[in-house]
């Protein structure tokens, strides 16, 4: 059964591109999302950075162990510092992706009433 190029394409229009743009839009968010590591750095985000922690060591003395357990909260906290900025940082990017993606969306269901339009309105400064 043939159907007219009408018909075809607004089933193009409205059904096939859309699921493609929201698997590409899916894709772009899982990207960022990998790419800053963002499940890794909400699991890891009270460690220390890049695991350095000191050792108690041999005897016992209180000033050694004061020492121990202040080094090795000043590296917990330089590495929750930085794993928040760039977490912050890859929230931000996903949020404007979404953005960005739910826009192309939008525009393109609307972008057969812009082509009328700026037709229109064409002719209408022509004459």
């Amino acid at each position: 059964m043939s159907q007219s190029i009408l018909i075809q394409y607004f089933v193009w229009h409205f059904s096939d591109v859309p699921k493609e743009l929201a698997k590409a839009w899916k894709n772009y968010l899982r990207f960022f999302l990998h790419f800053f590591s963002l499940p890794i750095l909400f699991k890891s985000l009270f460690s220390p950075w890049h695991g350095i922690t000191w050792s108690y060591g041999r005897g016992f003395s209180f000033k050694k162990y004061a020492e121990v357990i202040v080094s090795n909260i000043f590296s917990r906290v330089i590495g929750f510092s930085l794993r928040l900025v760039l977490i912050s940082f890859g929230l931000v990017i996903e949020i404007i992706v979404f953005i960005i993606g739910l826009l192309i969306l939008f525009c393109w269901f609307f972008l057969p009433a812009i082509l009328i339009f700026s037709i229109v309105l064409g002719i209408n400064l022509l004459f």
